[in-house]
């Protein structure tokens, strides 16, 4: 087995372990990743808009 396939593996049974145990723990993990992310990337673009506008 390659190591990729095991940290996939062990990431799997991490996440089912926590699924198992708590899962609106594991709900409420999922909303804050997604949130993050979509306010990273929203600040991204608008730093890009913004740089292009001070380039014209």
């Amino acid at each position: 087995m390659d190591a990729k396939k095991g940290v996939l593996l062990i990431v799997v049974v991490f996440l089912g372990f926590y699924m198992f145990k708590d899962p609106s723990g594991l709900a409420d993990l999922s909303s804050n990743a997604l949130s993050g992310g979509w306010d990273l990337a929203t600040r991204f673009f608008d730093a890009t808009i913004r740089f292009i506008n001070e380039l014209s």
